[in-house]
C-alpha cells in the first residue's frame, strides 16, 4: 500500500467523484496506470483533538487493509474521516467504506 504524499495528488483525488456515508466520504480517482492503489487521509480539527484524529485515521488504515482487494490498482483513494466516525465500531465502519 502506497500514501498520497504530494498536496498536488490530494487536490486531484479530492477533485473525483465521491460518495459520502455517514463517518466517512470516499473520494476515488483513476490514474489511467497499473501501479498499486495509493490512499490519503483527511480529518479535520472538527473532528477532535489530536488523540481522535489519530484514531480515526488508524482506523480507517486498517478498514483498507482488510478490504485492499476491493480496490482497482490504478486508483488513488481520499477518505475523508466524518465527526461521526470515532462513535461506530469496526465492523461498521467497514461496511460503510464497501458500501462506498
Amino acid at each position: 500500500m502506497e500514501h498520497l504524499k504530494r498536496r498536488q495528488d490530494f487536490v486531484a483525488a479530492a477533485r473525483a467523484p465521491s460518495a459520502a456515508t455517514p463517518g466517512l466520504v470516499l473520494q476515488a480517482l483513476n490514474r489511467q496506470d497499473s501501479a498499486l492503489p495509493r490512499l490519503g487521509f483527511t480529518c479535520s480539527k472538527k473532528i477532535g483533538n489530536a488523540v481522535t484524529r489519530n484514531r480515526a485515521k488508524r482506523r480507517l488504515r486498517e478498514v483498507f487493509r482488510h478490504q485492499q482487494q476491493l480496490v482497482p490498482a490504478d486508483y488513488d483513494l481520499l477518505m475523508v474521516a466524518r465527526h461521526s466516525l470515532n462513535g461506530l465500531d469496526y465492523s461498521a465502519i467497514e461496511k460503510k467504506f464497501i458500501d462506498a
